[in-house]
């Protein structure tokens, strides 16, 4: 069995796609004599429309009774589609086809037998819900002979359509036709499989693509439309031509070679008050809604000049003292054979645009402005956010880095290390008898001596070298890309500098000299040992610097101590 995950993505895709559809299924009912061929396609474009409005249904509640209504909805309309396929491909290529019911019993057996499974849906073996919801299901061995029986329904379907093709004798429109419901065909097909390989067999590598399956239909059924029309079975000619025209977005006047108007559309009329028949004037047109007299000489000119050429120009129109409305005119030549019979000139209606551009030029200057105080803005936050960061992983005393940042640091780079066979070294030093310095001078002047050691410590270092404060007066170390010998050079170095190192007491008192207890580890051998957590690598480490620092302590301080 496959684990599908359905997404409660795309609905609103489907839902769009049943309007689709539907819009088309009343298109065809409305607008045509239905004969028999025109039931074979209804049947067939019925139980398409079902599939992805039986998709939203199952996204659009969690209640698993009604979900697996509207999955045996799905299926069984899919199921049927093999069948409405076979007989609308019957009468497209037989035009005459006749089916006996016998034959049309022995088509949809198949399918009505596969309807019961779907819905009975025995011991789960179609699907069954998972975490008792529908929206993630298991599909079963019947999942799977549906698709094998669709597809044995397609095949047949095509092979039909092949053999028409190459065997028969058949015009020109018919072969397009046949051309074309092969390709709804191979659309539909195409579709439906990606939708079971990506989202069914690879759905645990892939991310889920919703709606490839209802996309499939749609796109066929455009074909299948456009099958039936080129084999006439779909009277287009009823179907007046004004009303097409009418039904455009954009005005249309049609002239003819006197400028005379031989057809215009209703968007149009109720801002040119002009008729068919009737003759356009031009001049008199733009001189009542043209505001740039300047573009309108131009225009003129080339309308009369060149009445060959297309032009383009902008008017305005004010109706009952309302907001004007603007309209792009462009005026194209009709030609035939050479010969120029007449002119199209159409309307589109750009006031939104125009309203948009005014207004952009208005708050032109404002934007900017804000604009300016946005990058401004910006700027400071960056700059905030910098100095937040920096206060996240800085000791505030000392300034060196503070134990959080060097564990996560460290992490990274004891793994890269471990990765590449580089040598490092940690150390991890105290200040000696520092309870002492806080007793007898104050915590004041225990602050500064830590603060001076670490910056004592830091001047003796490399620049790749991290220094971060471990807590309390204990510091740790970490050399990257350093071996034992120059691990221990630096080591002594660094406690030379700390010894050395001078710190005003205050009030009379003699300057302060330190010392530090340095435990240290130098890791260079090649990593045999592997780690499943670096962490646990890292606690290692660090228990070892501890007992090296720790017989630091023991044999007499102020001395390293490397393990």
């Amino acid at each position: 069995m496959i684990w599908v995950k359905n997404m409660g993505l795309m609905t609103g895709f489907d839902i769009s796609l049943f309007i689709f559809l539907l819009v088309t299924f009343i298109y065809v009912f409305t607008l045509n004599v239905i004969t028999t061929q025109h039931k074979v396609y209804l049947f067939f474009h019925f139980f398409m429309m079902f599939w992805p409005i039986g998709q939203v249904g199952v996204h659009s509640t969690d209640n698993p009774n009604l979900q697996i209504i509207y999955i045996n909805i799905s299926f069984v309309c899919l199921s049927m589609l093999g069948f409405g396929w076979l007989l609308f491909t019957k009468f497209l290529v037989y035009a005459a086809y006749r089916p006996s019911r016998k034959f049309v019993l022995f088509m949809i057996s198949p399918s009505l037998l596969m309807s019961v499974f779907i819905v009975w849906n025995p011991a789960g073996l179609f699907m069954h819900a998972v975490n008792g919801s529908y929206t993630e299901r298991i599909y079963g061995p019947i999942f799977w002979v549906l698709a094998a029986l669709l597809i044995s329904y397609y095949g047949i379907s095509v092979r039909m359509l092949v053999q028409t093709y190459r065997l028969r004798k058949a015009q020109q429109e018919d072969r397009v036709s046949i051309v074309n419901a092969l390709i709804g065909i191979v659309i539909l097909v195409s579709f439906a499989l990606l939708d079971l390989f990506v989202n069914v067999v690879l759905d645990p590598w892939l991310p889920v693509v919703p709606g490839l399956t209802s996309l499939g239909i749609v796109m066929s059924n455009l074909y299948f439309v456009f099958a039936l029309q080129k084999n006439r079975t779909l009277d287009l000619v009823k179907i007046a031509h004004q009303d097409v025209v009418d039904t455009l977005s954009v005005g249309i006047i049609v002239l003819d070679e006197h400028d005379h108007i031989i057809e215009m559309n209703r968007i149009i009329s109720p801002y040119i008050r002009t008729h068919i028949g009737g003759k356009l004037n031009m001049a008199k047109l733009l001189a009542g809604y043209s505001q740039d007299s300047a573009r309108e000489e131009t225009f003129l000119q080339a309308y009369h000049q060149q009445p060959s050429t297309r032009i383009q120009t902008e008017i305005t129109i004010e109706q009952n003292r309302q907001l004007a409305k603007f309209f792009s005119l462009h005026v194209a030549p009709t030609i035939v054979s050479g010969i120029r019979i007449g002119r199209v000139i159409t309307f589109q209606d750009i006031t939104e645009l125009k309203s948009l551009i005014f207004k952009s030029e208005e708050h032109n200057s404002s934007l900017q402005e804000r604009n300016r105080a946005l990058i401004y803005m910006q700027d400071e936050l960056f700059q905030a956010n910098r100095k937040l960061e920096q206060m996240a992983i800085t000791d505030s005393l000392t300034g060196c880095y503070n134990r959080r940042y060097l564990m996560q640091q460290l992490e990274h780079e004891v793994m890269t290390n471990m990765r590449y066979k580089i040598p490092f070294a940690l150390i991890l030093f105290d200040i000696d008898f520092f309870k002492l310095v806080n007793d007898t001078y104050g915590h004041i002047v225990g602050d500064e001596v830590i603060r001076r050691t670490a910056e004592a410590v830091r001047s003796s270092l490399r620049r790749t070298d991290i220094l971060a404060r471990y807590g309390g007066e204990e510091f740790i170390l970490y050399m990257p890309h350093t071996t034992k010998e120059q691990a221990e050079m630096l080591a002594q170095r660094v406690r030379e500098a700390v010894e050395n190192n001078q710190v005003p007491a205050g009030r009379g008192y003699p300057p302060i000299s330190v010392t530090v207890s340095m435990g240290m580890i130098a890791v260079e051998e090649p990593f045999h040992q592997q780690y499943d957590d670096i962490k646990d690598y890292l606690k290692e480490l660090f228990s070892k610097i501890d007992s090296a620092l720790y017989r630091a302590k023991d044999d007499g301080r102020n001395r390293v101590v490397n393990l």
